[in-house]
C-alpha cells in the first residue's frame, strides 16, 4: 500500500491524540511491488505485492515500549498503542534513553519520480522482451527479473517531527548461459528514473560475457592484479562504509581504533560521499531516527572524514548525531576499463561478489566469492573465463592499493534496498583468493 502525506497525517494525529504515555512516536511504512521472471525464451511468472506497516512506541520515563502491526485498521491501532504503554511501563530504564526527536528540516531526496512509481506489468513484459531478444541474438539463453515499485516511509512524534520520504524505482537483472552450458555471465542494472533504464543493453553486457566457448579455468589461489567491476567495486565499498561506526571506533573494536585523526589511511584515489541530491545514487533525505541526511564526505582522498553514530552515543560524548547512509557514491576516474585490461600483464577481471562477510573488524577482514563472470587477463588481453575464487581480503589493503579508476555509474542493487550507490570499475594489486570455488 502507497500512501502520501496527506494520507497518513491523520491517522498519526489520531492515535498521538489518544496517547496516554509521556511521549509518542508513529512510523508507517509500506509500498507496492510487480515483477516479472523470464527464462527461455518466456516469462514464467509474475506477481504484485502490497505491504504496510504500523509501528507505536509509548515513552514513559526512561522507558520505550513498542508495537508494530500490518494494518492501519483504527481498532488494530489503538490496541497497539494500548500494549505498548504496557510494555514501556513493565520495563527497567533504559540507560541509553534518549527523548524523540523534534521537527527538521528535511531536503528533497531524487529518488521518486511518477511515472516510475505508476509503472504496469506491461512496461515489465517490455524489458523483459528486450532481453530476450538480446539473447536470441547472441546464441545464449537468458533468465532474469524485471521489477518495478514505489515505497514510503513516515515518522510523526509528540514532539512535533513529521517525516516523510518516498522512492520509485525500476530494475532487471540478466543472467546469460552458453548453450553448453559451462558459462554463464551477469548485469544489473536499477534506477529512480525509468527512461534511465536501459533494458537491452544491460542484457547485451550479460550475454557478451556469456558468449564464451572456452573450458573455464580453475586458478590456483594466491595474489592477482584485479579489475574489479563497479558492482563488484560498490560491494566492497558498502562493507568499508559500514565500518565507520564511531561508537565501536572509540571502543577499540575496529580498524579505526587509536588511528590519528588527519591521517591517510587509504589510497589518496579514494573518495567516499553520500548525498540525497546526488545524480547518480541519491541518499535518502531521512536518516535513522528520523536525523535529517545531508550531503557529507566519508572518505576524502584517502582520509577518513566522518563516522556516524546514533542519538544516544551522540548525547553521551557531545557530538553530533550522524545516520548511516542508505546511498553512496564513490568517486571515480579517468580510467576506461578497456585501458586497465590492456596494461594488464595477467590478472583477473571481476564481475560481482557475493556472500560477503566481515571476518574481522579489527583489520577490516571481509571474506566473499565472485560470481557471475570472472574472466583471465593475459598481455593486455581477456583470454579465457575462469571459474569462481573465495577471497580473505583486508579492505584496508584493499582501498590502499587502488592503482586505477574508471567512470563512476550507479552500481545494481536488489530491489527493497534502500540503498542507491555509485562506484567506478577499480584496478588493484596483489587482491589475495584464498580458495576456488566450483561455481560458474
Amino acid at each position: 500500500m502507497f500512501l502520501s502525506e496527506q494520507d497518513i497525517e491523520p491517522i498519526a494525529r489520531r492515535l498521538l491524540a489518544r496517547s496516554r504515555a509521556d511521549a509518542c512516536e508513529i512510523a508507517i511504512r509500506g509500498g507496492e511491488e510487480q515483477n516479472l521472471r523470464f527464462a527461455h525464451g518466456g516469462a514464467t511468472t509474475n506477481r504484485s505485492l502490497a505491504d504496510i506497516s504500523l509501528r507505536v512506541s509509548s515513552h514513559v520515563g526512561r522507558r520505550v515500549g513498542s508495537v508494530e502491526i500490518a494494518s492501519l485498521d483504527e481498532g488494530a491501532a489503538l490496541a497497539a498503542l494500548e500494549r505498548s504503554e504496557r510494555i514501556a511501563r513493565a520495563l527497567p530504564p533504559d540507560q541509553d534513553y534518549v527523548a524523540p526527536l523534534g521537527p527538521q528540516n528535511y531536503e528533497d531526496s531524487r529518488r521518486y519520480g511518477e511515472a516510475t512509481g505508476t509503472l504496469g506489468m506491461e512496461a515489465l513484459a517490455a524489458r523483459a522482451g528486450e532481453a530476450i531478444a538480446q539473447g536470441m541474438a547472441a546464441g545464449v539463453d537468458t533468465f532474469g527479473c524485471a521489477a518495478s515499485g514505489r515505497r514510503f516511509l513516515a515518522m510523526v512524534n509528540s514532539a512535533g517531527l513529521f517525516a516523510y520520504d518516498r522512492r520509485a524505482e525500476v530494475e532487471i537483472s540478466v543472467t546469460a548461459r552458453n548453450r553448453a552450458d559451462s558459462w554463464s555471465g551477469w548485469a544489473g542494472e536499477n534506477a529512480f528514473d525509468a527512461d534511465l533504464l536501459n533494458a537491452g543493453a544491460v542484457a547485451r553486457r550479460a550475454c557478451e560475457k556469456a558468449a564464451h566457448d572456452e573450458t573455464p579455468r580453475d586458478l590456483e589461489p594466491g595474489r592477482y592484479t584485479v579489475i574489479f567491476e563497479p558492482d563488484a567495486t560498490a560491494e566492497l565499498a558498502r562493507w568499508l562504509l559500514r565500518a565507520l561506526d564511531a561508537r565501536a571506533t572509540d571502543e577499540g573494536r575496529n580498524f579505526f581504533s587509536g588511528k590519528r585523526g588527519g591521517e591517510p589511511l587509504f589510497d589518496a584515489k579514494l573518495t567516499l560521499s553520500s548525498d540525497p541530491a546526488d545524480p547518480l545514487a541519491p541518499d535518502s533525505s531521512i536518516g535513522f531516527e528520523g536525523v535529517a541526511q545531508r550531503a557529507r564526505p566519508w572518505i576524502d582522498s584517502g582520509v577518513v572524514a566522518s563516522f556516524y553514530r546514533d542519538r544516544a552515543y551522540a548525547r553521551k560524548t557531545g557530538a553530533e548525531a550522524v545516520a548511516h547512509p542508505r546511498g553512496f557514491h564513490l568517486r571515480g576516474g579517468e580510467t576506461p576499463i578497456e585501458d586497465m585490461i590492456r596494461t594488464t600483464k595477467r590478472g583477473l577481471l571481476v564481475t560481482r561478489l557475493w556472500y560477503a562477510n566481515m571476518l574481522d573488524p579489527r583489520s577490516l577482514l571481509l571474506t566473499g566469492l565472485t560470481r557471475d563472470g570472472n574472466f583471465v587477463i593475459e598481455n593486455g588481453k581477456v583470454v579465457a573465463p575462469a571459474r569462481n575464487m573465495r577471497f580473505n581480503a583486508s579492505l584496508a589493503e584493499v582501498f590502499a592499493r587502488i592503482e586505477a579508476l574508471g567512470p563512476s555509474r550507479r552500481a545494481w542493487s536488489a530491489f527493497k534496498d534502500a540503498g542507491a550507490a555509485a562506484a567506478p570499475a577499480m584496478l588493484v594489486e596483489g587482491f589475495p583468493f584464498a580458495s576456488r570455488s566450483a561455481g560458474i
